[in-house]
């Protein structure tokens, strides 16, 4: 067993890692140009390089250059790591939109496409990688030795989510948030817009979220509890158009794409969330303006309809009781204005 994790040691220092999990309705490509596609910031030199030397397998498998991905092939990438690249958390001058400030912890509103924190295929362009160089702007010490020492990271959310996180700027208030966010007494509610009309104006959904033991680079719901973490999440309905609803939910614990693994669970995936399906036409009409409406709607807002709208917390020095909120950021809205305008055309047809 030590050897074995003695190997995977090696491997991760020299190699970097990528997974792919190919799309049900993924037409027949070659897999150069498939991973052309799916990596950024990657010349399909390099990948070729990849596939000739067996550094990319399908299913687990050698593959040659002109082989094709099908449905649902499992895609595994190594690259060779360029000198240093996992070493150091490179500052960088990227402009941050900071909701709040004092001497002990910020608040920064992310927007949807940026990456959280440093990791393979994402070296650059981080929040991580924007705080070092902030805080390093205000003589804050930032470690930089390793991106595992995350700059006053308390928490995290998905690259294609919106919204709030809080940054400790000191080791006290890292210690006091964090001890907040292992109780789950910090209030975090995002607003997101779901497939489906949601039956119920109020819910709970309960259920152990845990890795997927196929589709590797998704997580999943296990009911029994037999694997995967507690995770519960709370819902009440803000607004319905027919077929998507507008739904706030309150986290009591803080799971891995927790809100998305849950409502897609509940049979209502978010709208345009393309890991987990919701990318497709799931409700409506079979008629072609409708599905046109909503691939147009899919343009408005090109990612995942999650937004961390509000978080409150008690402050780390002084004990008093925080709380921000972020508007909506324009694709969010946009999109819902599409369908209020989409519900407004129904009622004056009286349908």
């Amino acid at each position: 067993m030590e050897e074995k994790n003695n190997q995977k040691e090696e491997k991760e220092k020299f190699y970097e890692y990528h997974e792919f999990l190919v799309d049900g309705n993924q037409e027949p490509i070659r897999v150069d140009r498939y991973l052309l596609d799916k990596m950024e910031k990657v010349s399909r030199t390099k990948i070729q390089e990849a596939v000739k030397g067996g550094m990319v397998k399908i299913n687990h498998a050698d593959v040659k250059p002109n082989i094709k991905v099908k449905p649902h092939d499992l895609i595994t990438v190594f690259f060779y790591k360029a000198r240093g690249q996992s070493e150091t958390v490179v500052p960088e001058n990227i402009p941050l939109d900071i909701t709040y400030e004092d001497d002990d912890l910020l608040i920064v509103n992310k927007p949807a496409g940026m990456v959280v924190h440093p990791g393979i295929g994402n070296w650059n362009g981080t929040l991580v990688n924007a705080l070092a160089y902030y805080l390093k702007d205000q003589k804050i010490p930032i470690k930089e030795g390793n991106t595992s020492e995350r700059p006053g990271l308390v928490h995290r959310i998905d690259k294609d989510t919106s919204g709030l996180l809080v940054i400790a700027k000191t080791e006290e208030a890292m210690t006091n948030l964090s001890k907040q966010f292992f109780k789950h007494t910090v209030d975090r509610n995002y607003y997101a817009l779901v497939w489906g009309d949601v039956e119920e104006d109020k819910g709970t959904i309960k259920g152990h979220i845990g890795r997927h033991p196929l589709y590797r680079m998704q997580q999943t719901v296990f009911p029994d509890g037999e694997e995967g973490k507690r995770a519960t999440t709370h819902y009440e309905v803000l607004e319905r158009f027919y077929y998507v609803t507008l739904i706030k939910c309150t986290l009591e614990t803080g799971r891995t794409h927790q809100i998305r693994v849950h409502m897609k669970y509940n049979g209502h995936t978010l709208f345009n969330d393309r890991k987990y399906g919701g990318d497709k036409v799931l409700k409506g009409t079979v008629f072609s303006k409708y599905k046109q409406f909503v691939l147009n709607t899919f343009k408005v807002i090109p990612r995942h309809a999650l937004h961390a709208k509000t978080l409150g917390f008690v402050h780390p020095r002084t004990g008093e009781e925080m709380l921000f909120e972020s508007e909506l950021p324009k694709d969010f809205q946009d999109a819902l204005d599409r369908w209020r305008s989409y519900l407004n055309s129904r009622k004056e047809l009286g349908s």
